[in-house]
């Protein structure tokens, strides 16, 4: 490289899942995930907790990588499920705190799936999606994974289609957590509050109602967004004045679109962000 040739230009993830909720790496793992991705900063966003940050936090100083505490918190609007992300979170601890009634809402689903699908002739053990969660917040996944290892089914998507999916015999609704509480949370916190994944749905008249609740972003780049996605989001969150975001969703997988820093978000997303909290402090 030459001496005036710029630099080359540096990468975050900011939407990523450990063991604390439903990914299959451990807080650590993910951590180092990200830097053998060449990423410069991680969020790390399991559902429902923050469980999982002391120990990303402790890889990320080591590694040097910044670590960005986060959330992702199932919510409604207007009777529809949308995620949002908590991004920059300062008070982990009163926001954990928040979130174990939500945490406890998810172990009465589980229990209640479980009856459900024994009715339905595939019983689990209910000790078995616990030990699928690995101590985390539980979800379908982990009911899923408990099914497999039950022999009822050949994998999670089968356990979807079959049991765990809405209107099949596995299925029970989330208790709701309105969006505008969500919102609340998260700025409580310290926190961005930004939709996840918003996809097709992310149009106008669903995100100009937020916009006076205090919503913050857009996550722009997901694995799970079309071309034409991206250019509505970006043109709507620069129209309402919100700040951009973007992941890869990060499970766990080792190849495929959903790999840590698949989604190239530029550092710059993320000083931006910084920029908007140093705004409002002030």
């Amino acid at each position: 490289m030459t001496a005036d040739a710029a630099p080359a230009p540096r990468h975050v993830d900011l939407h990523a899942h450990s063991t604390a909720s439903d990914g299959t790496a451990t807080p650590t793992g993910a951590v180092e995930a990200a830097h053998r991705a060449g990423v410069v900063a991680l969020a790390l966003t399991d559902h429902d907790t923050l469980a999982g940050v002391a120990e990303a936090q402790t890889a990320a100083d080591r590694l040097g990588l910044r670590l960005v505490p986060g959330v992702e918190l199932s919510v409604h609007q207007e009777g529809v499920e949308v995620h949002l992300l908590g991004l920059h979170i300062r008070d982990v601890a009163g926001l954990q705190g928040e979130l174990e009634a939500i945490r406890y809402q998810r172990r009465v689903r589980a229990i209640a799936m479980v009856e459900r699908l024994a009715a339905a002739g595939a019983p689990i053990a209910f000790e078995a999606v616990l030990a699928a969660s690995g101590g985390g917040a539980i979800g379908r996944p982990h009911v899923a994974r408990a099914l497999v290892a039950a022999g009822h089914v050949k994998d999670q998507r089968e356990a979807f289609d079959r049991y765990l999916a809405f209107g099949r015999p596995g299925y029970v609704e989330k208790a709701r957590l309105e969006i505008a509480d969500g919102i609340a949370m998260i700025h409580r916190a310290g926190g961005l509050a930004v939709i996840a994944h918003p996809g097709a749905e992310g149009r106008r008249e669903r995100i100009e109602p937020l916009v006076p609740l205090g919503l913050d972003g857009l996550e722009v780049r997901h694995p799970s967004h079309t071309a034409e996605d991206v250019k509505r989001l970006d043109a709507l969150a620069r129209h309402f004045g919100l700040i951009v975001s973007g992941g890869s969703d990060w499970h766990g997988a080792m190849q495929g679109p959903r790999v840590l820093g698949a989604m190239r978000v530029p550092e710059t997303w993320l000083e931006a962000q910084d920029a908007r909290l140093a705004a409002r402090a002030a």
